[in-house]
């Protein structure tokens, strides 16, 4: 059985996200979403609230779970047995920020990284943009599984969509 993990903060997880996790669940028997921390930022949502909102955006893809990441990478992806690392890239700029750590966590860990160019069509939605649209009151529902865009204006103090 070959397993990969998609890792990442997901604050918010998009819909760019998804369409990559769909497209490594085609690749790999099963697919693990990382929920992670990221040291040089600061996360808007909890993990609690970032693991339960990615797995209501990934129920009803077959073979997908979705998990925290409480430890180093490479020592999560020796946990789950996992054959590889799935990173989407929208342009070179997140290239340019994967690489590094895709040859890091081969180096801790021998697990290859595969990256997966992202769908064109949203290859503008990033979780940093989706949460300043909120934070001025913009409209972020097409960008977000649903329930994702509840979750970001209950954080921001903004429920009300204003």
């Amino acid at each position: 059985m070959t397993i990969a993990v998609c890792p990442g903060s997901y604050d918010p997880i998009t819909l760019g996200h998804v369409d990559v996790v769909r497209r490594a669940r085609s690749m790999f028997d099963e697919v693990v979403v990382g929920i992670a921390s990221n040291s040089s930022k600061s996360a808007l949502l909890g993990v609690d609230v970032r693991v339960a909102l990615a797995r209501a955006a990934v129920d009803g893809i077959d073979g997908v779970r979705v998990e925290p990441v409480t430890a180093l990478l490479a020592d999560f992806l020796r946990e789950v047995r996992a054959n590889a690392v799935v990173k989407g890239l929208r342009g070179g700029a997140d290239f340019d920020a994967e690489l590094p750590m895709a040859l890091m966590n081969r180096h801790l860990s021998g697990v290859e990284t595969v990256f997966v160019v992202g769908d064109p069509a949203l290859a503008h939605i990033a979780s940093s943009l989706v949460k300043d649209v909120a934070r001025y009151g913009g409209d972020i529902e097409d960008l977000v599984p649903a329930g994702v865009g509840d979750a970001v204006r209950d954080a921001l103090g903004r429920r009300d969509g204003t």
